[in-house]
Parts: C-alpha cells; sequence; structure tokens
C-alpha cells in the first residue's frame, strides 16, 4: 500500500466532501441500529466545522483516489489541535486506511503538543480506532448530567436524543 497524500479541499469541492463524510458516517451508524431517516452528520455540522477559526480541510488520497477526509483545527499559537472530523470512504474501511490518514496528519503537524477528538459513546469501531490504533486516551465522557460545554443544544446532528449526548472525548499527547 502507497502513502496517503493530504489535499485541501477547495472550496468548489465541498459538497462532494460533505456527501462523502455523510455517507460514511450514515452507514457506520446504520449498521449499528438500522435505517435512519435523518442524517446522523448534517451539512450544517459540517460547514459549522469548515467555518470555525483554524480549520483546515483534507481529501486524503491513495493511489490517486480519494479514500477519506478530514477537517482539523489547527492552532498555531499552543498547538493544542483538535481532529474535528475524520472519515474512511466506503468500501475501504477495515484494510488500515484509517490508520494511514491519522499518520499522514501527524506527519504533516509535528508541532503538535495534544490532539483531541470526540467520538459517540455507541461507536466502538471509533473508539477501538482512537484508542488502540492511534494511541488516543479517554479523558472525559459527556452525557446527560455531565454536558460537554461547548455543545449546542439537547443533542449532536442527527442521532436519536438518548444517543446524541453520550460521546467520549480523547487527547493524545505528542511528544515533545
Amino acid at each position: 500500500m502507497s502513502n496517503i497524500k493530504l489535499v485541501p479541499v477547495k472550496e468548489a469541492e465541498k459538497v462532494q466532501f460533505i456527501k462523502a463524510i455523510q455517507v460514511a458516517f450514515q452507514k457506520s451508524y446504520e449498521t449499528t441500529f438500522g435505517h435512519q431517516n435523518a442524517l446522523v452528520l448534517p451539512s450544517s455540522d459540517i460547514e459549522a466545522s469548515f467555518n470555525t477559526p483554524g480549520s483546515r480541510a483534507y481529501f486524503a488520497f491513495l493511489d490517486g483516489e480519494i479514500v477519506g477526509g478530514t477537517v482539523l483545527v489547527i492552532d498555531d499559537i499552543s498547538h493544542y489541535n483538535k481532529l474535528e472530523l475524520l472519515y474512511v470512504a466506503d468500501g475501504v474501511q477495515s484494510k488500515g486506511v484509517g490508520q494511514k490518514i491519522w499518520q499522514a496528519l501527524e506527519a504533516a503537524y509535528p508541532g503538535t503538543k495534544i490532539w483531541e477528538t470526540h467520538t459517540p459513546y455507541y461507536d466502538k469501531r471509533n473508539i477501538h480506532f482512537y484508542v488502540n490504533r492511534c494511541g488516543f486516551k479517554i479523558v472525559e465522557f459527556f452525557n446527560i448530567k455531565h454536558r460537554d460545554p461547548h455543545q449546542e443544544g439537547e443533542q449532536v446532528g442527527g442521532l436519536p436524543l438518548e444517543l446524541g449526548i453520550n460521546f467520549f472525548r480523547f487527547e493524545k499527547e505528542m511528544g515533545s
């Protein structure tokens, strides 16, 4: 397998990125819970990530094909960076692609002191990926009694209420 190439998402490519990440997130959810009429990751949530100060969005290419993508929030002063969104394209999951994308991101931002990300508590596959494959640690569990102070509204995206308030926050401390 070749190396991942990170290519910035151009303004004209945002719709393509949004559709691809929605397909990946929807499939992940529906594999566990069955068909869902609402999108678990609405376009407005993705746009909010694109519009966050310091955001940088990339497609991940492998052998000339888009195999995933990411939206990061990079703080060039504190070097406390956030992985807002990461997806592996439908059809190429469970082949080490996600880990290769993550390794490419770490290599692209070697000055990072801490990476932070979140994932829903029900998504065992993501939890396994971040903890066991990428080296993150679970540092907080958001739920009805311990709300995410940055979360607007009662839940995240189009997830049902009982699932949309329970999230893990992960951190990965990088070497000095």
